[in-house]
């Protein structure tokens, strides 16, 4: 088992950044001959070791389209549907009824299929780019820049707290908890802290009436908006999922965001919520705060 998993890695690796829409792909996108010579093994491997390896396989294969566009959302049913993307990898391997070059061409034409199915703005962004993508990131902010963007006063901070998108790092939630301040953080990686869940924050349950704080530095509110101005499925899902926030927060809580959101913060019932804007001295990106202040 060992050698199949450190074969994914080695595939893995070697499609790095590689364009599933260039013409002509079969040329960088290829079996390796590790992965080759590691068809073999699968032969050998019980029902659990399988459902392990295709496990494996589609979680390494995930973090390589986050890394490559943050803005790659997929849902419960499109991990399931890319778990069984390659468990046909592996009978289509068993089954040696193609050669390998035939399997690879296969494997990445399904995995291209897929990939407009969750993300269908991807083939616009790349069918005319080069052979290897650049990411399309969001940068990890130090705690103290943080504080700073959202506006958050340590001494009046409200409990308790969550971070929505909280980054693979935590930086703000690891230095909050060292302060013995009672939050959370939510991202979809995966953690190894017992205050760090990995969740999708448009299926998070948020509950009602419970949060005094809930931030998102270019986060919840960064994806939103790239949603939006796409005119994107997704964008009505985030504005459900902007209100259940709001909903969470217990009265005189607060939702501090950036960048912020005009096209839903006008619709703000003003009974309810209290909003307040604010710049941080020359950047373009803007802060809003939601204070809730009625039930």
């Amino acid at each position: 088992m060992k050698n199949l998993y450190q074969s994914i890695d080695k595939q893995i690796e070697f499609n790095k950044g590689k364009n599933l829409f260039l013409d002509k792909r079969e040329k960088s996108l290829e079996f390796i001959k590790d992965t080759i010579l590691s068809i073999k093994e699968i032969d050998n491997l019980n029902k659990e070791q399988e459902e392990s390896l295709i496990e494996y396989a589609a979680n390494k294969a995930l973090e390589e389209f986050y890394r490559i566009n943050q803005y790659y959302y997929f849902d419960e049913e499109a991990k399931s549907e890319l778990k069984s993307i390659y468990s046909k990898l592996i009978i289509m391997a068993k089954s040696r009824a193609l050669i390998p070059e035939k399997i690879a061409e296969t494997h990445y034409n399904n995995l291209e299929k897929w990939l407009l199915k969750n993300n269908s703005f991807a083939r616009e962004i790349y069918k005319n780019k080069s052979e290897q993508l650049d990411a399309v990131v969001c940068s990890e902010y130090s705690y103290q820049l943080q504080l700073e963007i959202l506006n958050l006063d340590k001494r009046e901070i409200q409990e308790p707290i969550l971070d929505i998108g909280c980054g693979q790092n935590a930086r703000l939630v690891n230095y909050l908890k060292s302060k013995d301040y009672n939050v959370i953080g939510i991202d979809r990686n995966e953690f190894d802290k017992s205050y760090l869940f990995k969740s999708d924050w448009l299926k998070y349950d948020y509950g009602t009436d419970k949060w005094g704080t809930i931030v998102s530095n270019l986060g919840f509110s960064n994806h939103f908006v790239h949603n939006h101005l796409r005119n994107d499925s997704k964008a009505e899902e985030y504005a459900k999922t902007y209100m259940r926030i709001l909903s969470s927060l217990k009265v005189g809580g607060s939702f501090h965001y950036a960048p912020g959101l005009d096209f839903i913060e006008n619709y703000l019932d003003k009974n309810k919520f209290s909003l307040k804007l604010l710049s941080l001295g020359t950047s373009t990106i803007n802060t809003s705060i939601v204070e809730r202040i009625k039930q």
